[in-house]
């Protein structure tokens, strides 16, 4: 048994239960007094790990005078009371306490806050760059930033380290991001739409992503409430996400809050949506009306979809895709069609726009020339420009003049 006083709570095990229980005061807003809270953990560790997290989000001075300010603690502080105030979602909640424990290899990070230096942390991000994408140095930076900010802010350092760390660049390429060409997505939706349920079992969920540009864990988080077929429409507003410990859980919100969106239910994909919900309808402990419900766990795992589908494409001499590359198709061939960037953010539930035109600079690019020639055929069609009636210019005949024009302006230059 540990006791602490004055509201520094307390770890004990309580044999009745088999359980490490942390027993500790929370002030209560609407009754306007501190009212007793308790959680109960497997392990004595994990019990202090939240011990210390609580008191480092109370902010409780004894607490924190007697065991320090450990950087470790306080990035999960930091993180709880992100998620308190509302500001990241559960799904967003998981993905960085994934980046938080990949973190926790670091030699200093149960070293107080005020004993890190810059140099240290410049190191450990320096070594994460020649493991990690670009994408997860980001994120890893992301977490120290945000910590040694709100140390900053509190009063806990005098100092922000962060001022003097750059960001390192990935020695590992940024993924690309491949999307299906046009004769392969024929290929495969020609395959799925000739197979049943029984024969493919996510088939409908790879057609609504190819169509509709869900994420994957938007997908097989839909129930049938979500379709509104009158309209047309189905609502996106949660998303599965997997656990630290591999659980696969229901978010009560998408990956961001722009995830939170409505979308029109394109012609071609509709019956298909409809074929699967009167599939659902019979499926055995869907209690939650599930359009893709597993036949023995409960939620889908996305390991599972993207092994059928690696399966498939093989079949059909496919070269390999995830199944969050349909999404990417989904979004290349809107670009294809002539779908305007924010229109695409909207329905593909981008935060901003920029994220859009970071993801696909490449696919917009390979559109620009045919864009730009549209801008110019408008320009002529409007007459607010007229063609020259003059011979056009020879390049050839003017070219060695530019050329010498050149070499005598870098040699006045040097002179």
């Amino acid at each position: 048994m540990q006791e602490k006083g004055h509201g520094e709570g307390t770890i004990y095990f309580r044999n009745d239960r088999k359980k490490w229980l942390v027993q500790y005061f929370d002030y209560d807003v609407m009754k306007n007094k501190s009212v007793r809270r308790s959680k109960s953990f497997d392990t004595k560790e994990e019990a202090q790990k939240f011990l210390d997290t609580i008191m480092y989000q109370k902010e409780n001075p004894i607490y924190i005078k007697k065991n320090g300010l450990p950087l470790y603690d306080l990035m999960l502080a930091n993180l709880n009371n992100r998620r308190d105030a509302n500001l990241i979602s559960d799904a967003q909640y998981q993905r960085v306490l994934r980046s938080i424990n990949v973190i926790a290899k670091a030699p200093f990070i149960y070293k107080n806050i005020g004993d890190i230096r810059a140099e240290e942390i410049q190191a450990f991000l320096n070594q994460m760059s020649k493991q990690y994408s670009n994408s997860s140095i980001k994120k890893f930076n992301e977490q120290f930033g945000q910590t040694f900010k709100y140390a900053f802010n509190k009063g806990y350092i005098t100092r922000n380290p962060m001022i003097e760390v750059i960001r390192p660049k990935a020695i590992k390429k940024d993924k690309e991001i491949r999307a299906m060409t046009i004769d392969e997505e024929s290929k495969f939706v020609d395959y799925l739409t000739k197979h049943s349920i029984q024969d493919i079992y996510y088939k409908n969920a790879y057609l609504m992503q190819l169509f509709m540009g869900f994420r994957i864990g938007e997908v097989l988080a839909l129930n049938s409430g979500d379709i509104d077929l009158a309209h047309h429409l189905i609502r996106v507003d949660k998303t599965l996400t997997k656990l630290v410990d591999g659980e696969v859980v229901m978010s009560d919100s998408p990956k961001t809050q722009a995830g939170n969106r409505t979308l029109p239910i394109p012609k071609v994909i509709e019956p298909y949506i409809i074929e699967q919900m009167q599939f659902s309808r019979n499926l055995p402990g869907n209690e939650e009306h599930l359009l893709f419900k597993p036949p023995v766990v409960h939620y889908a795992r996305v390991s599972s979809l993207n092994w059928q589908l690696k399966n498939i494409l093989k079949k059909i001499g496919i070269e390999e895709f995830t199944t969050h590359q349909l999404r990417h198709t989904y979004a290349t061939r809107s670009i294809e069609a002539g779908m305007s960037p924010v229109v695409l953010q909207k329905l593909m539930g981008h935060t901003d726009v920029s994220v859009t035109l970071n993801a696909y600079t490449s696919v917009f690019d390979k559109y620009k020339k045919d864009e730009l020639e549209k801008v110019n055929d408008y320009y002529i069609e409007q007459n607010l420009i007229k063609l020259p009636e003059s011979k056009p210019l020879n390049l050839e005949e003017h070219t060695p003049i530019v050329i010498d024009k050149f070499k005598e302006d870098n040699y006045n230059q040097e002179r």
